[in-house]
């Protein structure tokens, strides 16, 4: 791996502890957290944003406070947030398997990001769903309810202005 590359995995990875730090309180959080994470898909490529996001998720295991309400430590990733912070790294290797195997089209990355994403929403909210157990059980649809349909929306902005910023960012990158 080339110095470059290992300092942009660097920087993604403070980027995605910044992002977390924008937060909205909701049942799961809203955060930049998923622009964050687009963002290095489109800049860095799928291989080495999951990469990035896994030295994200280990600075907070070991209780840096780079997740959302500045939190760390290994509960949070065992929280009922923890599926979606486990997804990204999903959402990321999702994004690589399909520009690899996909022949060179234009619609690619989008498709792979929005497939990453929805396999991002599968794993928080399974997570959640299995979280709840414990506590009296919530039900698949109930959680979907909670954990995906208000973030949909967001999170498709989100997408769109990460491909805009990664299109400017672009010439900085290839230099």
């Amino acid at each position: 791996m080339k110095l470059k590359d290992m300092t942009l995995i660097s920087l993604f990875s403070a980027f995605f502890a910044v992002s977390a730090w924008i937060t909205v309180p909701f049942t799961v959080p809203f955060t930049m957290q998923t622009f964050a994470v687009f963002l290095a898909c489109l800049t860095l490529g799928g291989g080495h944003a999951a990469i990035s996001v896994t030295v994200y998720l280990l600075a907070g295991a070991v209780g840096l406070p780079v997740f959302s309400g500045f939190r760390g430590g290994v509960g949070v990733l065992l929280g009922p947030t923890g599926g979606f912070l486990a997804g990204f790294v999903a959402l990321c290797l999702c994004f690589w398997a399909i520009t690899a195997l996909l022949p060179d089209i234009k619609k690619k990355k989008p498709l792979a990001l929005l497939l990453g994403l929805a396999v991002l929403y599968l794993f928080g909210t399974v997570w959640y769903v299995l979280l709840s157990l414990k506590a009296g059980g919530v039900g698949f649809f109930a959680a979907f309810s909670t954990c995906v349909l208000p973030f949909l929306l967001p999170d498709l902005a989100k997408m769109a202005v990460a491909f805009l910023v990664a299109d400017r960012m672009r010439p900085f990158f290839d230099r």
